[in-house]
């Protein structure tokens, strides 16, 4: 088991990354015995991995409930939220309960929203079991729900107060919900780490075949990245709107499309290949490190084109709700090249308009 610290002051917390860590003794820290808490999960991990952990949570002397959710973005929304907000209410869980979050990107968002709220505030703990999320959703404190006109538009920064990543948890994932998650680890190399992105094209086989070493290392070289940008930006100011690298475009695909057509990772892949063409075309990024990136995601076995039935010019409305807009101003991560991203305001229309009609 390996061990880092997403340094954020009082706010501080371990991310313990392995092999069946979930049966290593004071894994659920900072729970201690006698401790209330209340596991959230969805029907399908339910089935996989929920008596395992609630096994050894009784083990560890935790009073723990349970609410299983609804599996899938479209069930990211208040409604879900407030099921387990009245849970915790029936089951009396007072404020030095903890929710703890057991399943992917959108059971870790709804979870720590959740815990940010009741009561106006509580601990919780990300137990991710999605690639995304192991490598992105759980690290950051970013919490959130959906709504229909925007994906992430409702939510607060809540940092958890521990990551427990469980590696094997990777082998019961489908395979396009790995390669997925894959496009984020993409993302982290183009904008903070060319060495990084040169030792995906030379290992990207070991990943998709779950080498243990090879997903391991890429896992906590992730999770590196996005706590030195967390600890120097923790609430978006500046540097870490860096991690939003293709998002703006992705998330224009998500919405028009409708939540869970198309997921999280695909949409973002398709949103990079666009950010790199703006930025092409505005003679900042060179063609062959575009080149690069195509052909890594394709190798990846990820989309670089978006939806045939979305125009070019249908992205811009939901781009202009995009939590970075500011003053009516569209801002874009644009990479400037692999391992180095910048973030501008004040793009030509027509410029984005023209990257968008060479990604269709």
């Amino acid at each position: 088991m390996e061990q880092l610290k997403v340094d954020l002051g009082k706010r501080s917390y371990p991310i313990s990354i392995g092999s069946n860590i979930i049966e290593k003794d004071n894994i659920f820290w900072p729970l201690k015995p006698g401790n209330q808490a209340m596991l959230v999960t969805n029907k399908k991990l339910a089935n996989l991995f929920k008596d395992h952990v609630l096994f050894h949570l009784r083990k560890s002397g935790i009073k723990i409930d349970q609410i299983i959710l609804s599996d899938g973005e479209q069930y990211k929304t208040l409604n879900e939220m407030e099921l387990i907000l009245s849970a915790l209410l029936e089951k009396k869980h007072s404020r030095d309960t903890t929710l703890i979050a057991l399943g992917g990107g959108v059971i870790g968002d709804i979870t720590g929203f959740a815990a940010s709220i009741y009561q106006r505030g509580v601990r919780f703990i990300q137990i991710p079991t999605t690639l995304l999320s192991q490598v992105d959703a759980a690290v950051g404190g970013k919490t959130s729900v959906n709504h229909l006109l925007g994906k992430n538009m409702i939510g607060s920064f809540w940092q958890p107060s521990s990551v427990i990543i469980n590696v094997n948890y990777l082998k019961s994932l489908p395979y396009n919900e790995l390669i997925s998650g894959i496009a984020e680890v993409v993302k982290y190399a183009v904008i903070l780490d060319e060495p990084f992105f040169y030792w995906l094209e030379e290992n990207i086989q070991l990943i998709l075949s779950l080498n243990d070493q090879a997903i391991s290392y890429c896992i906590k070289k992730c999770c590196e990245l996005k706590s030195y940008l967390i600890s120097l930006d923790e609430r978006e100011k500046n540097l870490r709107a860096l991690l939003n690298l293709g998002h703006t475009f992705g998330h224009a695909i998500e919405v028009h499309s409708g939540y869970g057509n198309w997921l999280h990772g695909e949409a973002v892949s398709v949103g990079m290949i666009m950010a790199a063409r703006t930025s092409e075309l505005l003679g900042y990024l060179d063609k062959q490190d575009l080149k690069r990136i195509l052909i890594l995601l394709k190798r990846i076995g990820l989309p670089i084109k978006g939806p045939k039935n979305m125009s070019a010019a249908s992205y811009l409305p939901y781009m202009m709700r995009d939590k970075k807009v500011i003053s009516g101003e569209i801002r874009l991560v644009l990479p400037i090249s692999i391992g180095q991203a910048k973030i501008y305001s004040n793009v030509d229309k027509n410029i984005i308009l023209s990257a968008i009609k060479r990604s269709q």
